[in-house]
């Protein structure tokens, strides 16, 4: 069959998924700390991959979205006067902990919350049960708390004082994985974690870094793209079935 045909299709489901990616930027315009994602495009004609005898064989035909990379360039301030905001002027993140699982996720958002935890003071009463204290602690709002710059707890006294928020940086960002929205997991090849020369600035958080007007040039290209490869497929299609017709 016209190869055309399979270059045309698998570039425009392609460009489907090219659109995903601009329009998950645009829903996410008015997220704080959010970091726009960019699509990679890669060439499928002249890569190679490994079949069953070990041998490199050519696969392929057409581009394809070969990944994403995410731009961490910093996004305006915008400022909230809220004694639990955080923005970071400069590098780095903030470092989030999950007290059941122990994993840090690291975000540039910094809205955080006062949270509420029973802690054991190491004492039993005459019962023979555990005392426990009420503490009050910096999260974010979902079960996990936020590290301080020495890399605890960060247990809250007074709401409206600046509490002591970590701001933490790695050599490299590439490659890092994506677990959320605002939020990232550091690989191996980012290096080992170290202290940023990022400020922690109370009363402020750092908006989207998608630019709309980018975002909607970007989707437009996709569905032209589209459209075109659309059109490669249907004239594909005239072409055999003309091809068929002069059988006999």
């Amino acid at each position: 069959m016209n190869q055309s045909f399979f270059i045309a299709s698998v570039g425009a489901h392609q460009q489907l998924k090219r659109l995903t990616v601009h329009g998950n930027n645009i829903a996410n315009l008015n997220t704080y700390g959010f970091k726009a994602e960019k699509s990679r495009f890669a060439s499928l004609m002249y890569d190679d991959l490994k079949a069953s005898d070990e041998e490199m064989r050519p696969y392929g035909v057409g581009a394809a979205l070969w990944t994403t990379d995410t731009d961490f360039k910093s996004g305006a301030f915008t400022q909230t006067l809220r004694d639990q905001d955080y923005a970071i002027a400069g590098d780095g993140f903030f470092a989030i902990a999950d007290l059941n699982t122990g994993a840090i996720t690291l975000t540039r958002n910094g809205a955080f919350v006062i949270s509420e935890l029973m802690r054991p003071t190491g004492e039993v009463d005459e019962n023979g049960q555990d005392i426990t204290e009420r503490i009050y602690y910096l999260s974010d709002n979902e079960g996990r708390f936020v590290l301080s710059e020495t890399g605890g707890m960060i247990e809250v006294e007074d709401e409206h004082k600046a509490q002591p928020v970590g701001v933490f940086d790695y050599m490299n960002y590439d490659g890092m994985e994506h677990v959320g929205d605002t939020m990232f997991r550091a690989v191996d090849k980012n290096g080992g974690i170290r202290v940023s020369d990022g400020e922690a600035r109370q009363g402020f958080l750092e908006m989207s870094n998608a630019d709309l007007a980018e975002e909607m040039t970007k989707v437009i290209e996709s569905q032209r793209a589209y459209g075109m490869a659309l059109k490669m497929v249907q004239t594909s299609d005239e072409i055999e079935t003309t091809i068929n017709g002069l059988r006999g």
